[in-house]
C-alpha cells in the first residue's frame, strides 16, 4: 500500500512536471519563491513657474519666463529619468495657468519626496544677474528676496498637514515636528543645489536665501525654488534662451537631486 502511495505521488509529480513544460522532479518538489517587488522610486515634482494667462517676467528682448521655466523643467525631467533614481512629474505639462494652491496640492496628493519650482524672474536693477536658491521662511533674508516673494505670491493659502482623528493639541505638536523636519530637508537640498550650480553658472552673492514663497508651503515635502537667472538682465536672458545652457543648468540640478535623494535614503534606512 505504501509503495502504491509512493508511486502515485511520483506519478503525480511527473504529471505536474510534464504539464509545466518538462521541468525536473527536483524542481517540482521545490516551492517557487514569490517574485520580489522592486521598491517604489521616490517621486520628484518639478514646477515650471507661471503659465497660461500668467507669463511671469518678460525679458529685455521679450522672452517669457513661463516658456524658459517649462523648457528647463522638461530638460531636467529628461535627465532625472535617464539617471533612473526617481520618478518625475510636472505640475503643468503645457502652457496652462495653475494656481499656487494646486501646484502644492499636486505634489502632496502624490506623496512627493521633493518639490522644486523653476523660475527666471526680473528685478528693477538690470545689472543683477545669476542664479539663486530659495527656501521657505516667515522672514525674508533680504529686501531683494522679499520683493521677489511678493511678485511670485498670490492670495493662495495652503495649510499644514492634516492629521485625522487626532486631538488638536497633539495635531499641533505633530504638525510642528513635520514642519521642522521638512524645513531641515529643504535647507539640505538648497545647499546641494548651490554646491552643484556654483561651478557651472554665475550665482548671486549669498545664493541660498529664504522668504515666504507660497509655492513652498507644503508642510510635509522638502521644497525649493530655483531662480535660474533674471529676465531683466540681457546676459541671463540670452543664456536661458539657449538649449545648451539649459542642459548645463539641468545637469547641475540633477546631480543635486540625486545626491539629496541618496542621503535621504541613508537617513531613513
Amino acid at each position: 500500500m505504501a509503495q502504491a502511495c509512493i508511486l502515485s505521488r511520483r506519478a503525480l509529480l511527473a504529471a505536474m512536471a510534464a504539464l509545466s513544460g518538462g521541468s525536473s522532479l527536483a524542481a517540482a518538489r521545490t516551492p517557487q519563491r514569490p517574485a520580489r517587488v522592486a521598491p517604489r522610486l521616490p517621486l520628484v515634482v518639478l514646477d515650471p513657474g507661471h503659465g497660461g494667462k500668467d507669463p511671469g517676467a518678460i525679458g529685455v528682448s521679450g522672452t517669457y519666463e513661463k516658456h524658459v521655466a517649462f523648457a528647463a523643467a522638461l530638460e531636467l525631467k529628461r535627465q532625472l529619468e535617464r539617471s533612473g533614481r526617481c520618478q518625475v512629474a510636472l505640475t503643468r505639462s503645457r502652457d496652462a495657468f495653475i494656481p499656487l494652491r494646486d501646484r502644492v496640492g499636486f505634489a502632496q496628493s502624490r506623496g512627493a519626496a521633493l518639490f522644486m519650482s523653476l523660475h527666471a524672474d526680473a528685478l528693477a536693477d538690470p545689472r543683477v544677474r545669476g542664479a539663486s536658491v530659495y527656501t521657505l521662511s516667515d522672514t525674508a533674508s533680504d529686501a531683494q528676496t522679499e520683493a521677489l516673494a511678493r511678485r511670485e505670491n498670490s492670495a493662495d493659502r495652503f495649510g499644514g498637514p492634516n492629521f485625522r482623528d487626532v486631538p488638536p493639541a497633539i495635531a499641533n505638536i505633530l504638525g510642528s515636528l513635520v514642519r521642522q523636519e521638512t524645513r531641515a530637508g529643504s535647507a539640505r537640498m538648497a545647499r546641494r543645489l548651490v554646491g552643484a550650480l556654483q561651478p557651472e553658472i554665475g550665482m548671486l552673492p549669498h545664493p541660498a536665501r529664504q522668504a515666504k514663497f507660497m509655492v513652498l508651503r507644503a508642510a510635509d515635502i522638502p521644497s525649493v525654488l530655483v531662480e535660474m537667472g533674471f529676465m531683466s538682465n540681457l546676459q541671463d536672458e540670452a543664456a536661458l534662451r539657449r538649449s545648451d545652457h539649459r542642459v548645463r543648468v539641468a545637469a547641475a540640478l540633477q546631480c543635486a537631486v540625486d545626491a539629496f535623494l541618496s542621503s535621504s535614503a541613508r537617513v531613513s534606512g
